[in-house]
This record gives C-alpha cells, sequence and structure tokens, in this order.
C-alpha cells in the first residue's frame, strides 16, 4: 500500500512550505480550452486531457496542492449571460476532482477543492440561496473526498464567510482567500478584518489570490497576520498572486487595467520576479505559496527553486534549467554562456521592446460593485441594449480618468 501523505494542516503545523498551482483559466484560455468572458472550468469535461496535461507540468514544477479546477463551477455562473451549457456544476465539478486526484496520486500531492464568487451574491440574493450553491458544490467534493477546501476569489469578505461557513461543514480543514489588495474588500473591509472574520467563520488558513501582482498580495497578506495576531487568533496564511506586475492597480485590481484580459504580456514577471516573491512570502511567515492568473509552470518552478534550501527537495522540472541559469554554461555562443549565474539574471532589468507603449496605463474605475444595477446578473444573453449602456459607461469613466 502507498504510504498515508500528510495532510495540509499537518505540513503546515511542522513549519513545512506548501506550494500551490497556477492559474488554470488564464493558461487554458490561451491553449484554447477556456473562453475568455464566462471564464468557466468545463474543460474537465470537455477536454479532460488538456486539464490533466497542465497538472501534471505543475507537479513536475514543485507543486504539492492540485487545486480541482472548479473556479466558478457553480450553475449560476455556468449559466450566466447566455452561455448555452449541456454540462451541469456537478458534472464538471465531478471530473476535475477525478483529475486531480489522479494526478495528486502520481507525487506528495493533495488534492483541493474549490469554491468562488457567485453572480447570485452579486445580485444580491439572500445568505440561504448563496450559501445552497456552496453547498451543491460540497456534496461532489465530499463524494471525492478531496483532502481540503479552498473559498477563493471572493472581493466580498461577506460572501467569503457564507462560504467557510458552508464548507466547514465538512469537517475537513478549509482555506479562504480574497481577491483584495491592501485597501481590502470592494466594500472597504481592512484586510486585517477581513482575515479576523474569516478565522472566526471556521478558516484555518487564510490569505489572498489573483488581482494583485506578488509584493502586493504579499503586503496584504502580511496586514491579515498582524490582524490575527492583534485580535489574539490563530492561522496559517496563503498567498496566491497575479504573474503579473500591477503598480498602477485601483482596488479593483487587474480587471481595471485596459490590457485585461487580451493584452497582459508585457507586464508578466520572469523567473527571477518570482523567486524573490517566494522569498519574500516566505520572510513574511506565509508557508502556502503558490499562484493564479498568468503562473505558468516555469514560474512555480521558480518559487521551488528558490524555498528548495528549505524545502529539502528540488523539482523534478529542474532536470531541464538549472539553477539560475546555468544550464546557459553548455550554449554555444559565449556572450550567453556568460549569462550562466545568478548576479547576472538577479539584476537584469528586462526591456519591454516597445517604444511607443507607457511604463503604467490608467485604471478604468467605474466603482460599482454588490448592489449597483449594473452588476445585476441574469441567464439571458448580454443584450444590444445592455452593450450600449457599457460602452456609455466606459467612455465616462475614461473622460473621468
Amino acid at each position: 500500500m502507498a504510504p498515508v501523505k500528510k495532510g495540509i494542516l499537518e505540513r503546515l503545523n511542522a513549519g513545512e512550505v506548501v506550494i500551490g498551482d497556477g492559474g488554470f483559466v488564464f493558461a487554458l484560455e490561451k491553449r484554447g480550452y477556456v473562453k475568455a468572458g464566462p471564464w468557466t472550468p468545463e474543460a474537465t469535461v470537455t477536454h479532460p486531457e488538456a486539464v490533466r496535461q497542465l497538472h501534471r507540468e505543475f507537479l513536475r514544477a514543485g507543486s504539492n496542492v492540485m487545486q480541482a479546477f472548479t473556479f466558478y463551477a457553480s450553475d449560476d455562473k455556468l449559466e450566466n449571460r447566455g452561455q448555452v451549457l449541456r454540462i451541469t456544476g456537478a458534472q464538471v465539478n465531478e471530473a476535475a476532482c477525478d483529475l486531480a486526484r489522479e494526478v495528486a496520486n502520481e507525487g506528495d500531492a493533495l488534492v483541493a477543492g474549490g469554491v468562488s464568487q457567485t453572480p447570485s451574491y452579486l445580485s444580491c440574493k439572500s445568505e440561504t440561496e448563496v450559501k445552497a450553491i456552496f453547498k451543491k458544490q460540497l456534496e461532489v467534493f465530499m463524494k471525492k473526498d478531496v483532502d481540503f477546501l479552498i473559498a477563493e476569489y471572493f472581493e466580498h469578505v461577506e460572501e467569503a464567510e457564507w462560504a467557510v461557513q458552508v464548507l466547514k461543514t465538512s469537517g475537513k480543514p478549509v482555506a479562504a482567500s480574497l481577491c483584495i489588495g491592501p485597501e481590502g474588500d470592494m466594500h472597504g473591509v481592512s484586510p486585517g478584518e477581513c482575515a479576523v472574520r474569516l478565522v472566526k467563520a471556521g478558516a484555518q488558513i487564510v490569505g489572498v489570490n489573483c488581482h494583485f501582482d506578488p509584493m502586493t498580495c504579499v503586503k496584504a497578506v502580511k496586514m491579515m497576520k498582524e490582524g490575527v495576531e492583534k485580535a489574539k487568533l490563530k492561522a496559517h496564511y496563503m498567498v496566491q498572486p497575479l504573474a503579473f506586475h500591477t503598480p498602477d492597480c485601483n482596488c479593483q485590481g487587474f480587471i481595471d487595467l485596459p490590457e485585461f484580459p487580451f493584452a497582459l504580456e508585457p507586464r508578466i514577471l520572469t523567473r527571477w520576479d518570482m523567486q524573490k516573491y517566494a522569498r519574500e512570502a516566505y520572510q513574511a511567515g506565509i508557508r502556502f505559496i503558490g499562484g493564479c492568473c498568468g503562473f505558468e509552470p516555469y514560474h512555480i518552478r521558480a518559487v521551488a527553486e528558490e524555498l528548495s534550501p528549505e524545502r529539502g527537495i528540488i523539482p523534478p522540472g529542474s532536470e531541464k534549467h538549472g539553477m539560475w541559469g546555468s544550464g546557459l554554461e553548455m550554449h554555444t555562443k559565449p556572450w550567453v554562456r556568460a549569462r550562466s549565474h545568478r548576479e547576472y539574471w538577479e539584476n537584469i532589468m528586462p526591456a519591454s521592446g516597445r517604444p511607443k507603449c507607457p511604463s503604467l496605463s490608467t485604471p478604468e474605475s467605474w466603482g460599482v460593485t454588490k448592489g449597483h444595477a449594473d452588476l445585476l446578473q441574469h441567464k439571458e444573453a448580454t443584450s444590444t441594449q445592455e452593450m450600449k449602456h457599457v460602452l456609455e459607461m466606459q467612455k465616462k469613466a475614461k473622460s473621468s480618468a
């Protein structure tokens, strides 16, 4: 029999570094398996081979959490804005759990089932209605016996609390991460207060994911940690940021950037940026370190390589890399061989190659969130009149920026 794997809390309680995976929706959209806009994960059913392969690449890169591809897999999201799907949320979630478990069993990795924010919450549905959506997803996670649960990508701490309260009934470990920065959630609740509320709701691991770059996310988690400690509570901490530079973002994060989502490539972090991020996160006391949108396996490999002294292992994918570019020692050109050392890459200042591009953008700050009429969701496709309205709103936002 295969040895029993240590659980997520067992690992974190022992001070181990747990490395998450990356951003499946962005990675699979680029590969042609996810549609931008809905960002829903029906590829678990329609193209399981693509999802399985991406899991394997992250495992090889050093991830020891296989997060089931269940992002936005609630029925209200799958049906949102005129999507015509013949695949239910239950089918998507079951297939996602099976794929994650299959690959996790190929290494020392755990399977996490996740829920995320819902259109129903944005449309001001009741706590009972929103919780019913989470309960439906939880039923699948219990059936598939995932190792732990994550409530992730929540802009409002209230909805995240509801999710944690539902997930906590499972008896499994619960992590909760908000897509917020140092300014707090969309109603202005500070990171510290958000963390306290999530811990009191039952989360044993708290942190942030998505919407902001690594250093911004680490700063937000530091604020969470300070809030939890000030309240004399205990928790573990996690961070799974974007792989994009976002110094010009407001409280909404990269969604407000005019480049979102199809022109973000100039902002991508290098593997060396990721090593700095991993060290910063570790020094901040964060032990669950991973990535979200924009993260590819080579980014996670950089995190795993940076933290290899603490973890005591090098990821299998490093056999095709070499620490700090040492593989370049075998390059045919001597000036490239001269780059095969840490000092060179640690101090590189990459050029964009785009002479007419500004270094920063002006975010489209519409300033709307839950409760605003423009965020009321529906199952019908976006109408011509609605599209005309949003284009008018866009013009107003740009003119006032």
